[in-house]
């Protein structure tokens, strides 16, 4: 087992690595901007130290930073969380040329599906469904183009194979408007990721959003821990999220499950991460896929009863997966409302001095934070300061447990989007099951 890990990232996710690295008896290392040294996994890891000034660009971005970090503290591994450098190939590679262990894929592994085209040829490769496109960058021919288009049939959406984040795509109803559109796009993606490189898939109309979260040790052992389901968005960013998903076709599904597991062998998979599908009309179409934990994983360690993260330490440690898929069974249903610190009306973030922070309790009920009175919340990095994660054998029952929590959750001092959550889990046709990708930017009227 790992005797030291430097924890690369802040909030509420530092803080849950740094709980599972402690049940384990490794030892901790915090790393901080200057602006976080209260965070509260600064207090409580075993050693801290100071990277650099607020901006991201000169502190948790920063890779001689964490890796002189690492050195001076005699560290023998590096967990990124999510976010910064967690999908890095380069901060990847940099990290184990240095001597430590990355938590996480291999360089090669993040390269390969960091890339949307490499990644959705390697899919297809491995049998796991995928949405009908160009199958690689689209061409330079004019003319090509078009026939592409009319071959996957409109609407298309064009895409930067190196994009991210909701940034780097554009729809296409008509063939007048593909070819300004590809332009339009390639200069974008150029401009934000560095790669003009865009390529072309169906837009699919009124799809949910179902991801698959699966375990590999590298050593030709995977499994899947079922499946999520975050279709409630903004603007691409996830708001709430549930597992496992409801209302799903069996067979398909188990398809799915299957074609990822397999995919991981096939490339030496190593560590946790998550296959992203769009699910339209019964059929799974992949989209892209996450070489990191993700914000949502607490849903899957509720159902499921397995942790991720701990599993992430012991693959990185260079031991076998402690599960096999017979080991892991679905049990009941879980639901994640992040809470961010932001204006519920305008989305605006709300940064500022936490005069008082009560959180929820009871029975199934999971609050992953780093908020505590008196903790004066930055300007300078994301808005989500914690996650209220509610466990009950029905998923009825889970929203109940969730409304309930989300009354008792009390932050004075900033404005937070609790109230925006209240009113998703008590929306009639979020209740129902099954709402598309689009069904809360229709609600808030975007």
């Amino acid at each position: 087992m790992l005797d030291k890990v430097l924890i690369a990232n802040r909030g509420e996710i530092a803080l849950r690595i740094l709980r599972a690295c402690k049940e384990l008896g490794i030892k901790t290392v915090a790393v901080h901007s200057k602006i976080d040294r209260e965070l509260l996994h600064v207090r409580l890891a075993d050693e801290s130290i100071c990277i650099g000034p607020n901006p991201s660009k000169d502190s948790y971005l920063n890779i001689p930073a964490l890796i002189s970090a690492a050195e001076l503290t005699d560290t023998s591994a590096i967990h990124p969380g999510y976010g910064f450098l967690a999908e890095n190939a380069d901060f990847a590679e940099q990290v184990e040329r240095s001597g430590f262990a990355f938590i996480g894929p291999k360089a090669e592994t993040i390269r390969l599906m960091g890339d949307k085209v490499s990644a959705i040829k390697a899919m297809r490769e491995a049998n796991v469904p995928t949405v009908p496109g160009s199958n690689g960058p689209v061409p330079s021919d004019p003319e090509a183009c078009m026939r592409i288009a009319r071959e996957i049939g409109y609407p298309v959406i064009v895409k930067a194979a190196a994009g991210g984040g909701g940034r780097g795509m554009r729809v296409v109803h008509n063939e007048g408007s593909l070819l300004k559109s590809i332009s339009i796009t390639q200069s974008e993606a150029g401009s934000y990721f560095g790669d003009s490189t865009v390529y072309m898939e169906k837009f699919l109309t009124n799809p949910r959003h179902v991801e698959v979260q699966v375990l590999a040790d590298g050593q030709g052992n995977a499994v899947h821990l079922y499946d999520r389901d975050c279709s409630l968005q903004r603007r691409h960013q996830k708001v709430l999220e549930e597992a496992p998903a409801p209302q799903l076709d069996p067979e398909s599904r188990a398809q799915c499950l299957k074609s990822c597991v397999d995919a991981c062998i096939k490339i030496g998979y190593r560590g946790a991460g998550t296959f992203e599908f769009l699910y339209e009309d019964g059929r799974f179409y992949f989209i892209e896929m996450n070489t990191r934990v993700q914000v949502e994983h607490p849903v899957t360690e509720m159902v499921t009863g397995i942790d991720i993260v701990k599993e992430q330490l012991r693959i990185a440690s260079g031991l076998p997966l402690s599960i096999t898929q017979a080991d892991v069974k679905l049990n009941g249903h879980a639901v994640e409302a992040r809470i961010n610190a932001e204006d519920p009306k305008t989305f605006m973030p709300s940064p500022g001095k936490v005069n008082y922070f009560h959180a929820p309790g009871g029975m199934g009920v999971r609050v992953d934070s780093h908020l505590y009175s008196g903790y004066t919340v930055p300007p300078t990095y994301d808005s989500m300061i914690a996650k209220i994660i509610c466990f009950a054998n029905t998923r009825e029952e889970a929203l109940k447990r969730l409304e309930v929590a989300l009354d008792e959750t009390f932050v004075d001092g900033i404005k937070t989007n609790i109230d925006l959550q209240k009113d998703l889990v008590t929306d009639s046709s979020f209740i129902a099951g099954g709402v598309n990708i689009h069904y809360l930017e229709k609600k808030l009227g975007l």
